[in-house]
């Protein structure tokens, strides 16, 4: 008796409920249609990117090459005479300096003011929650309008800081906060550190929150001091976030021109020019929007420069 073989569906086992179906290969009509709906999702990204940075940053490199007074218009090239000419002047180099050494003063001290900020407030107890909004509060205040505080708060005539010193004994006359190079210099990194500290406390604040605690308790159950746990646990996870800031802060720096321009037009005697006020200066003073352009041109490649070097930097001490 020959006995027949079962039928090959019928010992096919089925499908775990856990283990989904395989999905059958999507139709070209079906996939043009996504393409289409992802294009239509970036078309607006896109023409925002393309009319307000990639158009601009074109004409700007069209003016850097032309002699284009602000008033008459293109008048033709003049490669390179417009990068020569910026180069060249009286205060390029001295607004350079003064740029890279405001820049290095503000990025230490707010970075360090941040990283304490962060560290006070880290640990969910009474009062953090109040601590963390002062903090930040003054970063909810444009930069324009702290300056304007400021600068009435520097008054030697009318500002109170001034008649508080001397009442208090410190000074024996009245106060001239932005009189000199170095009392502008100090007064305006004041400024900014008030201001941007609770900002960047909050980045490194997110940055301390996602290191385990686990991490921490070993350490202290190893008998590790603060200096140590510190030194081997906090500062390394906390390293992403140290870069954002060390980013934003030095890019920021470079490019600084609101607190300068209303607190102390670049004096005295052009000693607080950034690089960025000379470029208004060439712009809208001397009427030469190719010099202008020229110079932020410069200030452009030199941003990309500082940007690909401190990626650079991050992932070789990542990857060590």
């Amino acid at each position: 008796m020959q006995v027949k073989a079962p039928d090959r569906a019928t010992i096919e086992r089925p499908a775990p409920a856990d283990r989904p179906a395989p999905r059958p290969p999507a139709s070209a009509p079906l996939l043009r249609s996504r393409t289409v709906q992802g294009l239509g999702y970036a078309a607006p990204t896109a023409v925002f990117v393309a009319v307000f940075f990639v158009l601009p940053l074109l004409l700007v490199g069209q003016m850097s090459l032309s002699d284009w007074p602000l008033l008459a218009g293109d008048r033709g090239v003049n490669a390179p005479e417009n990068f020569t000419d910026a180069t060249d002047g009286a205060l390029f180099w001295p607004a350079v300096r003064f740029t890279l050494l405001y820049t290095v003063i503000v990025t230490v001290v707010l970075l360090g003011l941040a990283l304490l900020l962060a560290l006070l407030v880290q640990e969910s107890r009474p009062g953090a929650g109040f601590l963390r909004t002062v903090f930040f509060l003054p970063g909810a205040l444009g930069l324009a309008s702290a300056s304007l505080l400021f600068w009435g708060l520097y008054s030697p005539t009318t500002g109170p800081l001034g008649d508080l010193a001397e009442r208090l004994g410190l000074v024996d006359g009245p106060v001239s906060f932005l009189g000199t190079p170095t009392s502008a210099l100090l007064s305006t990194v004041f400024l900014v550190v008030w201001k941007f500290a609770g900002f960047y406390m909050l980045i490194l604040l997110v940055g301390l929150q996602r290191i385990p605690h686990e991490l921490y308790e070993a350490a202290r159950m190893d008998g590790a001091s603060r200096r140590q746990v510190f030194r081997s646990i906090t500062l390394p996870l906390l390293r992403p976030s140290l870069a954002l800031s060390l980013l934003l802060c030095v890019t920021g720096s470079l490019l600084a021109f609101d607190q300068f321009f209303v607190l102390t037009k670049g004096g005295p005697d052009n000693s607080t020019v950034t690089v960025v006020q000379l470029i208004y200066r060439e712009a809208f003073q001397r009427m030469d929007l190719g010099v202008a352009a020229a110079l932020s041109i410069l200030v452009l490649a030199a941003l990309l420069l500082l940007n690909v070097v401190q990626f650079r930097g991050l992932r070789r001490s990542d990857a060590s």
